[in-house]
């Protein structure tokens, strides 16, 4: 049984200070780089730009000398032009290559998946059977949370019938690369709009308060006291997210948050790793300052920037 929620987006844009995100928006891997960034520390998370989660996992199982020889293949293949450093376009090039390479791979995986018939389209009935066929059958009586699923269900028809953009009900490749990665695309924007208000308004005003807005992030247990990064969000709530200050996220402001277009994500994530690894300060890495940092980079777990294993057959 395929049961998952595709309906749900990632929300990490725009998080500062490394802030632990709620896993109820999925943005299938997408770019690692959705995080905004405080110069002064948080920089760790940034390196698995280099590996991603699951080749980070392969990397634990590998012995120093190992890792560190995998790691040399990786960044022989980020530096282009052969002169033993990587830049800061060879570095911005290759995290918007492997987010495109991902893209691509997560699509073919769940084609295969959902494209029963074999006849190069999708349709909603071959998704919603193949996904949620067993549950429905029982009117997702035998599940706990009865309405989770039926709510499940709804928001993955509505994202369905936007990114149907010819309304056939049948998804081109296109169409349900928009489906599953709709924040890639313009035309789907207000539906990851959407969908992220719901997910965080939990009153159902239509709008996101700022209790509504820290909760998404953090709740207190125990006593727990609120750590520093919390009254930097509600600051930045209060001055930068809710524009028109009426102590709201409507529709536009959240967009501009989770949406902001003109913000080059894969750019200032290059930037950072260079900032963090760069020890000599000439704005370029070497092969040598990037082993220094081996540790942290197969280690690197906050973020999932999606497979990006390397093998004989990668090709920029």
């Amino acid at each position: 049984m395929l049961l998952r929620s595709l309906g749900s987006f990632f929300v990490l844009v725009g998080m500062a200070f490394g802030v632990p995100a709620q896993e109820k928006r999925i943005h299938h891997h997408g770019d690692l780089s959705d995080h905004a960034h405080d110069d002064a520390r948080g920089f760790q998370y940034d390196h698995e730009a280099f590996l991603g989660k699951e080749e980070a996992k392969t990397f634990d199982q590998l012995t120093p000398e190992e890792s560190k020889d995998r790691l040399a293949k990786i960044v022989d293949r980020i530096d282009t032009n052969k002169d033993g450093y990587v830049s800061h376009g060879e570095l911005h090039y290759w995290i918007k290559h492997r987010q495109r390479r991902y893209i691509e791979e997560n699509v073919n995986k769940h084609w295969n998946e959902y494209d029963k018939n074999n006849d190069g389209k999708i349709s909603w009935e071959e998704y919603k059977n193949t996904t949620y066929g067993y549950y429905l059958d029982e009117e997702f009586d035998d599940v706990d949370d009865k309405a989770t699923y039926k709510a499940m269900l709804t928001r993955d028809d509505k994202r369905f019938k936007a990114a149907d953009r010819e309304g056939d009900g049948v998804a081109t490749r296109e169409e349900f690369t928009a489906f599953l990665h709709p924040e890639e695309f313009d035309h789907m924007r207000d539906i990851v709009v959407q969908e992220t208000v719901n997910d965080i308004d939990r009153n159902g005003d239509g709008k996101i308060d700022l209790n509504e807005y820290i909760g998404d992030m953090f709740t207190p247990e125990n006593g727990e006291s609120e750590p520093e990064w919390v009254q930097t969000e509600k600051k930045h709530f209060t001055e930068v997210r809710d524009a028109n200050k009426d102590g709201y996220l409507d529709a536009g402001e959240v967009a501009h948050w989770i949406l902001p277009g003109e913000v080059d994500h894969a750019d200032n994530e290059a930037k950072h790793l260079i900032h963090d690894t760069d020890t000599d300060k000439d704005n370029r890495l070497s092969l040598s300052e990037i082993l220094d940092k081996a540790d942290d980079i197969k280690t690197s777990t906050i973020t999932d920037f999606g497979g990006m294993v390397v093998d004989e057959h990668d090709e920029l």
